[in-house]
């Protein structure tokens, strides 16, 4: 979009935040870049230049402004709707393999070199891998140096940093401050959180957000143990690189509050990650409804609820061995299939609130666990264990970095895999904006009452129209029934 010299002027001049984190406007005179929604009375046209991410803008000379703060606006919604390799690299980066595993790590990852992705990157983006990881190192930075109380050279390697010295220079010319000025500022404000320990951020989105059927599905199929709906707010175990994490989730009229317990800090960053995917938080929602606006079968439901959410997962396997588990049963029998595996599998950790009591369980942990103690039908049994040891193994990858088509293709070759349950991981786990459960038994009964064709083959005909939004269709289509996943919880 950044191309659109017109378009882009009109959503800086219009102060519309629908466009936040679709582009970003640097100020040739002032030298500061900024979200298009940016408060501040907007600069002349022949003043403004466009850049796609804000790594291209501080790779360009420019500071972030310190009112609107770009670097924290809503992601792109293009790396979530794409399945290339730009997007993928971009949930990757996103996610901290740059960090983690280098350039030569996340080029393996998608199967290029190094120069590859180096190419196609400042192609699209006009910033490498390198200075797009820099500039997710210095929000994170921004998150730690205003939300803890962690010695700033703590935050440094924490946040990602090789050294101090980078972590000062990196923060200096991205926001125009020295680490401390940042954090005395910060101060004065209502930012620092009360309990130790505790990381407390704001997650933006682009509005509207209807947390009904996101925050009702995730508290409906929650799983004892690693999940619990309490006090308004969803709560979960994460399972990190460097160790493991809690996070409580609790939707707000213009943002999603985040409250994080981190055994590492480093974990930071894919932990805010997580919850944005989860969450999906990066959506276009305006698009989206526009889209399936235009069939007027469809059209009543967008009305009554506008920017349904696609709920999905923080870990892919975790979410195709509870797949399998809930296959032809209830949501209720689903819950306790997956809390006896947690039980018998997970690692234990401790919740100062309680209520939290295990990590949903690996595959290497699963990988060798006695098919006779499943309480499944045979057939299942060869199912679960033969999706565990492809998992196990890296046969089988479900990650934000997965070809959607292939692991569809090797999902389909796996026994006990059907259209349901691969559709149903390609939507969720694999984060597919066009997947679709044709055969789903809440779909074929809104179906029926809609008056949308009854058969799978004819309704997939007829769902043509919505693509690329088929699984947010989905989600409008379920609430044809009265279900808890529709409902956030009293």
């Amino acid at each position: 979009m950044h191309t659109d010299t017109e378009r882009c002027v009109r959503a800086v001049q219009s102060k519309d935040a629908r466009f936040d984190g679709w582009f970003f406007t640097a100020v040739l005179t002032t030298r500061i870049y900024c979200r298009p929604s940016c408060p501040v009375v907007p600069p002349k046209v022949r003043n403004m230049t466009f850049y796609p991410s804000a790594a291209a803008c501080q790779q360009a000379g420019f500071r972030a402004c310190k009112r609107c703060r770009p670097d924290t606006s809503p992601g792109s919604p293009e790396w979530n709707a794409r399945a290339d390799s730009v997007a993928r690299a971009m949930r990757l980066i996103r996610d901290g393999v740059v960090d983690r595993e280098g350039v030569p790590g996340l080029a393996s990852r998608l199967g290029y070199s190094a120069r590859q992705i180096e190419r196609q990157l400042l192609a699209e983006l006009g910033a490498g891998p390198l200075a797009l990881a820099r500039a997710q190192r210095a929000q994170t930075a921004r998150l730690l140096i205003e939300t803890t109380t962690l010695p700033l050279a703590e935050v440094a390697f924490a946040a990602g940093f090789s050294s101090v010295r980078t972590f000062n220079e990196t923060v200096r010319e991205v926001f125009a401050l020295a680490p401390g000025e940042l954090r005395t500022r910060a101060a004065r404000g209502p930012l620092a959180p009360a309990t130790p320990g505790v990381i407390a951020l704001r997650l933006p989105y682009r509005a509207p957000l209807n947390p009904s059927n996101l925050f009702g599905h995730l508290a409906a199929t929650a799983v004892p143990g690693i999940e619990e709906w309490r006090d308004g707010a969803y709560r979960r175990t994460l399972t990190l690189p460097y160790g493991h994490g809690i996070v409580a989730l609790t939707p707000q009229p213009d943002h999603i509050a985040c409250r994080l317990s981190l055994t590492d800090p480093r974990d930071l960053t894919q932990a805010i990650s997580r919850c944005r995917w989860l969450l999906d938080l990066d959506a276009d929602p305006v698009a989206v409804d526009s889209q399936l606006r235009t069939d007027p079968l469809l059209a009543p439901l967008v009305d009554a609820g506008p920017g349904r959410r696609v709920p999905r997962t923080v870990d892919g396997a975790e979410f195709a061995v509870r797949a399998v588990l809930g296959q032809q049963v209830s949501t209720a029998a689903a819950r306790t299939h997956a809390a006896r595996l947690v039980t018998a599998h997970g690692a234990e950790v401790e919740d100062p609130e309680g209520g939290l009591t295990h990590l949903f369980p690996a595959p290497q942990a699963l990988a060798g666990l006695d098919p006779e103690s499943l309480a499944l039908p045979r057939t299942r049994r060869t199912t679960l264990t033969t999706l565990v040891a492809a998992l196990a193994d890296g046969t089988l990858r479900l990650g934000t970095d997965t070809d959607w088509e292939r692991a569809r293709a090797e999902l389909s070759a796996l026994p006990g895999f059907g259209p349901w349950t691969v559709e149903v991981i390609a939507m969720r786990a694999l984060g597919d904006p066009d997947a679709f459960l044709p055969t789903d038994l809440g779909i074929r009964r809104a179906a029926e009452r809609l008056g949308l064709p009854a058969t799978p083959a004819a309704l997939t005909a007829r769902a043509a129209d919505w693509r690329p939004w088929r699984a947010y269709a989905v989600q409008y289509l379920w609430t044809v029934d009265d279900h808890p996943i529709n409902h956030l919880p009293a």
